[in-house]
């Protein structure tokens, strides 16, 4: 099933809890933004894509429940609405760009307040069947890049759960398996959340792909031995230079694989790409709770001295230069990247 639905009988939307996965299968309902906001900074939802599709709904629900009679008072709520949302994880772009999307619909909407609550609740809709068809779409083009018989990392969860559904980096393994090939998936356990261990692999065994989870340091010994043929992960912010924000240890994987000869993909819609932000060092990075670092498991556990402290960056950023290319909804793009996307872009705008 979809990691986000819309129950359009009852006008709430309903996300998996990806807390509690993979012991618990867990649906929950939202029938206001600021519960959504919330939903998507303690990790409810999690994934660019994913995120993206939930702030919209949130926005949906802030002009289903908006009490404003007049189009400037529900502009005004919709605008209130957007700045708590944005505020809730502040490096995934797709959040920022779901959010702007509904509130330029809600101001280009002519028509009453009950005529752009509709527009707004099917345009949410739009945006998730959207993000479905990009991903399958850009699984075609990532699984071209694998061959039969290749042993992948794989870093975090970039699968059907940080999507609506069949996911970017995740969804191109998926895709190839699909397709026939063999491979084998070495999963990152990506602490300090541990999305690979508990999401990436639930997934895998869903799919039936054989993998092995590893620690996150041990990567760089798999390929330096010869284990590892390619390596994918996802994006939560591209800046214009081609500079990747992704799960923090990205750039200690895209390290070890550039040093070793090994491509490295970041797969992500157009849409995460920040053509704002000139470089990746200009993108914000998210800084959690020293308690995930500091416990053992996500149920708060202590297994560090009593007065030791912790800092817990939830992003890094990968230089371009270390990427052997982005997996995009418009084809595979290689460096030099801003070059090559806007040459990309253009060629299928005129096709």
């Amino acid at each position: 099933m979809r990691t986000i639905t819309w129950d359009e009988e009852r006008q709430v939307m309903k996300m998996i809890d990806q807390r509690i996965l993979p012991q618990e299968f867990k649906i929950l309902n939202y029938d206001n933004y600021r519960d959504v906001a919330e939903a998507i900074q303690i990790m409810v939802v999690r994934g660019a894509p994913a995120i993206g599709v939930a702030a919209a709904y949130g926005m949906a629900l802030a002009a289903l429940h908006s009490k404003a009679t007049s189009r400037e008072a529900l502009l005004a709520d919709l605008k209130e609405a957007g700045e708590v949302l944005n505020q809730s994880r502040p490096t995934a772009v797709n959040l920022f760009w779901a959010v702007q999307r509904m509130q330029e619909a809600a101001q280009e909407t002519e028509g009453s307040p009950a005529e752009i609550r509709e527009a707004l609740v099917r345009l949410a809709g739009e945006m998730a069947d959207e993000d479905v068809a990009t991903n399958k779409r850009m699984a075609v083009f990532g699984a071209a890049l694998i061959e039969d018989g290749d042993t992948i990392v794989h870093h975090c969860n970039t699968g059907a759960l940080a999507t609506v559904d069949y996911g970017t980096a995740l969804g191109v393994i998926r895709m190839a398996h699909e397709q026939g090939k063999q491979i084998h998936v070495f999963v990152d356990e990506t602490r300090p959340r541990l999305q690979g261990a508990r999401l990436t692999a639930w997934e895998l065994e869903q799919y039936g792909i054989p993998y092995d989870i590893i620690t996150d340091g041990s990567s760089g010994l798999m390929m330096r031995k010869g284990l590892v043929q390619k390596v994918f992960f996802g994006a939560d912010r591209v800046a214009a230079n081609g500079d990747v924000a992704n799960k923090i240890g990205s750039y200690m994987l895209a390290l070890a694989a550039y040093d070793n000869g090994i491509p490295a993909y970041s797969v992500f819609p157009i849409s995460t790409v920040d053509f704002e932000l000139e470089r990746g060092d200009l993108i914000p990075i998210e800084e959690r709770d020293p308690q995930e670092v500091l416990a053992l498991d996500l149920m708060g556990r202590r297994v560090t001295p009593e007065k030791a402290t912790a800092r817990n960056f939830a992003f890094d950023v990968t230089p371009n230069r270390l990427l052997s290319g982005w997996v995009t909804d418009r084809g595979v793009i290689q460096p030099p990247f801003k070059e090559n996307l806007f040459a990309a872009m253009k060629i299928e705008d005129e096709q």
